[in-house]
C-alpha cells in the first residue's frame, strides 16, 4: 500500500500545480485611482450653438476654502491652485495675465466680458478629471461649476484645476479614506447632491430640487448592523442599495453615504 502512494504523490503534485495559478486568489487590490474614480463621479461636457454646458451630472461637491481661481469653460485657459498643508496657494496674478496673452485670448475673453472667476465658500462643483502621479505624491482634480445650484445667471460654468500636493513619499503608502479626507478640507461631498441635476439639459432645475426636498422629507431608516461574512444580499437587505459599487475580480466594494463595505469572494471582509 505504501507503494501505491507513493507513486500516486507525484501526480497528485503534478494536478495541485496546474490548477493553483487558476485561482482568484491573484486578483490585485484596486489601485488609488481606481478607488478614486468610483469614490467621485465625473461630471460630463457638451456643446452646442448655445455654448458649453453640463450633460451629465457628477459628484456635486461643496467648496470649503476660498482662493480658487478659475475661468469660463469657453477660455482654453488651465488655471491651476495648490492645496498643500491645509492651505491654498492660488496662481500667480502676473502669470494668468502671461499665459492668456500667450494663448491669444485676452483681447476676445475682454470683448466677451470674461473674466477670471474666484470660487467663494459653499460654492458648488462638479468633478471633471481626477489624476494621480505617485512619482509627484500629487492628486490633480478639475472641477467645474454648478451654475445652476450657484445661481449664476447667465451661466459661465467656470473651471479650474487643483493639485492636491502630499509630503514626499507619502502617497503611495496612504489609503483612499486618507486621501479623500485631505481633498474634502477643500472638496467636500455635498448634501445638496439633487440639485446638480438641474444643469442638465435645461429647465431641470426646479425638478431637481424637488427631488432633494422630497429626499429630505421621507424619514431615514434606523441603521442595521453589518458583521464580517455577510453576503452582498444581506447587507443590502439591512443597508439597502449602495450608491456605487465596484468589482475588480474577487474583490467587491459597496459605497454608502457614510461607510465602504468591502467584500472578498463574496463575503464582508471589512467596512471602512
Amino acid at each position: 500500500m505504501w507503494q501505491r502512494l507513493k507513486t500516486a504523490i507525484p501526480g497528485l503534485a503534478l494536478i495541485l500545480t496546474t490548477l493553483v495559478p487558476c485561482l482568484p486568489a491573484n486578483a490585485q487590490a484596486p489601485t488609488l485611482q481606481e478607488q478614486l474614480t468610483a469614490q467621485y463621479k465625473l461630471a460630463k461636457m457638451g456643446s452646442d450653438t448655445g455654448g458649453y454646458s453640463v450633460v451629465e451630472a457628477g459628484t456635486l461637491l461643496a467648496i470649503q476654502k476660498g482662493g480658487i481661481l478659475a475661468v469660463p469653460y469657453s477660455d482654453k485657459t488651465v488655471l491651476t491652485t495648490r492645496y498643500e498643508g491645509g492651505a491654498v496657494h492660488g496662481p500667480n496674478s502676473a502669470l494668468v495675465e502671461g499665459r492668456k496673452r500667450l494663448l491669444g485670448h485676452f483681447s476676445q475673453t475682454q470683448s466677451q466680458g470674461q473674466t477670471t472667476h474666484l470660487f467663494a465658500k459653499d460654492d458648488k462643483v462638479y468633478p471633471t478629471k481626477i489624476d494621480v502621479s505617485m512619482e509627484k505624491d500629487t492628486v490633480t482634480m478639475g472641477i467645474v461649476a454648478c451654475d445652476t445650484c450657484n445661481k449664476t445667471d447667465p451661466p459661465t460654468y467656470n473651471k479650474a484645476q487643483v493639485v492636491f500636493q502630499f509630503p514626499k513619499g507619502s502617497l503611495a503608502k496612504a489609503g483612499a479614506g486618507a486621501v479623500e479626507d485631505t481633498i474634502g478640507q477643500l472638496l467636500a461631498i455635498s448634501e445638496d447632491s439633487q440639485q446638480g441635476q438641474g444643469d442638465q439639459q435645461g429647465g431641470g432645475q426646479d425638478q431637481g430640487q424637488g427631488q432633494g426636498q422630497q429626499a429630505q422629507q421621507q424619514p431615514q431608516a434606523e441603521p442595521q448592523s453589518i458583521e464580517k461574512g455577510m453576503t452582498p444580499d444581506q447587507v443590502e437587505a439591512a443597508m439597502g442599495k449602495p450608491e456605487k459599487k465596484v468589482t475588480l475580480g474577487s474583490k467587491q466594494i459597496y459605497y454608502y453615504k457614510d461607510m465602504k463595505v468591502i467584500f472578498l469572494n463574496g463575503k464582508v471582509s471589512d467596512v471602512q
